[in-house]
Parts: C-alpha cells; structure tokens; sequence
C-alpha cells in the first residue's frame, strides 16, 4: 500500500495525473491503512467482473475510486478535510458493492450499506492517530455529504458522480479514453449554482453536451435488466449464505471479495455452488417481457444515475438541460426509458 501510486497500471497513473497533478503526501498516509487495504479488493463493477459475459478490461478497485475522488476534491478544493473525507466515503463498502443493497431490497436508492462508515473509522487505530496529528476530527471527515464538491443530489456534478463515470467508463468498452478526459475535466471549474451553492461546471456547451452524450451510454448500462439481474443474483447468493451460516453479515464487511468467493464455491451446499459456478461462466444472459420457468428472472427498478451538470452561458451560469437541445433528448432518452423487462439468465437459483 506504501507504493500505491507506483504500482498503478499506466493508464490509471495516467489517469490520476489528470485529477490532479500534485499527490499530497499527507493523502498517501490516510491510504496506507488497513481498512483502504481491505477495499483494494473489491471491485468497483459490483461484482460482475468475475462473471464472463459481463466483461471488463481490468480490475479497478473500490480504492481506486475512493483515491479518484480524493484527488478531484483536492484538484479543485485544495481542503485536507474535505478530501480526506472524499477518500473515506465508500471505507465501508461490502463486497459486490451494491449488490448487497439489492440483498437488503434497497434497489432503488442503494444507500443500505453506508451507515457503518462512522463505525469502520471510529474504530481504526491508524486512522485516529491521523486525525490526532492533523488536529482533524472525527466529525469532520466522517460524513463526505456535508461537502457539496465531494457529493450533492442527482442530478447535479460532484467528484464522486464524475469520478465513477470516468472509472467506469475506462473499463468499460471503453466508454471514455484518457485524453477525452483530460479534455473535459479540464474544462470544469467550480460555480455557484441556482441554490447559490458550490458545483463543478462546464465552462463550454459543446464539451458538455459531448460528455453527457458519453456519459450516458454508462447511465444505461447501470439500469437495464442485465445488470438487474446480475447483481440481484450475487444479492441473492449472498442472502442464501447467509441464511444457511454459511456467512454472517459482518463477513460482508471484514473479508475480500475473492475471500467470499472462494467461500461460495466450496460451500458444502452443492446448489449454491453450483449456481455460483454458472453464473460465473455462463454467456446466456438475456431480456425477456415474461417471466420464464426453470429461468433465474429479475424484474425491479434500480436506482437511477445520471447528471444535468451546470454550464456557463451568456445568460449566466445555467443546467445544460435548459439551453441545449443534444442534452434535453440525451437525458429525456434515458429517464423515459422503462427498463420494464425481466432480465435473466438461463438456470434458476431460488432462495
């Protein structure tokens, strides 16, 4: 963990430099402790890198999103607790990330998860003796929400909503490449908003509108049937491990992602094991209007991701939804889309 930035592959080091070219030291200490270690292994897709028909070009980690948005708040902040804070907000993440707010039957708002953060940090030795020397205290690191740089509501920008967008969209197809990034997060600054709050914002509508356009193909990806039914499944294999001692609960938030795995393959529950192993390899993945038999079929709604960021126009600074055509019909697009299929995969797993 001391040689975090440097073992980086090149295109996240590369990626990084653009969030901010400057590393404080001070955010390398607060990353070398046991309890970022422990979310270095789990994965920010959720889950659905470790089944083959999902794909992804390589493993990004719940603690690369967490440095990301770190390095955004400092980029444009340049405020120790805020960042700090950034850098913290997910140190309670389960493994398979919000699957187990599906698990929970928190689909939609997929916040079931966040109320042991006080307790994670409350409790690390490291991370308190950091604070003591920083003359920082708990409450002011503890709650990354209070900042509205670090997060705000959808659909507004912060640095974690951009951050996970530029991270998913890296990994995924790819969506977005390095120098797209570099072109839009360059052209962002902070401005008040309508609330007369601070918000990142777009200093050109073309780059904006070339963003959303991007950006949106993500938004999608987050709320159709397929990724439905991914990550009920991992909910689902989870409650079933649960439910038979298998796993307790605490083990969500104690152990590593490839911990737990092994774990559900060599269960000594065969059906669960064994559907583990088809999910993990099976291809078959598909959306159908009716619900199938002998098929492991999902139908629920998921929360919904997407951003109406701020840009500067002649007018003032103004939501691009209200002055540019391209982004009405892009974010119209999706939030008129139903998703109101099941999705399914081609064997059953009932709990």
């Amino acid at each position: 963990m001391k040689k975090y930035f440097e073992n980086l592959n090149d295109e996240l080091k590369a990626y990084f430099k653009i969030l901010s070219p400057e590393i404080p030291d001070f955010l390398r200490d607060y990353i070398d402790v046991p309890e970022m270690e422990r979310i270095s292994k789990i994965s920010m897709f959720c889950g659905k890198d470790y089944a083959e028909a999902f794909g992804t070009r390589y493993f990004i980690s719940n603690l690369d999103h967490s440095v990301g948005v770190a390095l955004i708040i400092w980029h444009f902040t340049h405020d120790k607790k805020q960042t700090i804070a950034g850098l913290y907000h997910d140190i309670a993440t389960p493994v398979f990330k919000h699957c187990i707010d599906f698990m929970n039957g928190d689909s939609e708002k997929q916040e079931s998860t966040e109320e042991k953060t006080l307790e994670i940090l409350k409790n690390s030795k490291e991370i308190m003796a950091l604070l003591k020397r920083d003359n920082i205290s708990l409450e002011e690191i503890a709650d990354y929400k209070k900042y509205p740089i670090a997060d705000n509501d959808v659909p507004r920008l912060s640095a974690d909503r951009f951050e996970y967008h530029f991270t998913n969209g890296l990994s995924l197809s790819p969506v977005f490449v390095v120098d797209e990034i570099r072109e839009f997060y360059n052209n962002v600054i902070v401005a008040k908003n309508e609330d007369g709050i601070d918000e990142l914002c777009f200093k050109d509508q073309d780059i904006c509108e070339r963003y959303l356009q991007k950006a949106s193909m993500l938004w999608h990806l987050w709320a159709d049937e397929l990724n439905n039914v991914f990550m009920n499944f991992l909910g689902d294999v989870c409650k079933a491990m649960s439910k038979k001692g298998y796993l307790s609960i605490n083990d969500l938030y104690l152990l590593s992602e490839a911990e737990i795995i092994d774990k559900i393959r060599n269960c000594e529950d065969e059906y669960i094991s064994s559907r583990f192993k088809e999910f993990q390899t099976t291809r078959n993945v598909f959306v159908s209007p009716l619900e199938l038999k002998d098929s492991y079929c999902v139908k629920l709604k998921a929360k919904r991701r997407y951003i109406n960021p701020l840009v500067i126009t002649n007018d003032g600074v103004k939501r691009i939804y209200d002055v540019s055509s391209v982004a009405k019909i892009t974010i119209d697009s999706y939030l008129s889309n139903k998703y109101d299929g099941y999705g399914c995969f081609d064997f059953d797993f009932k709990t």
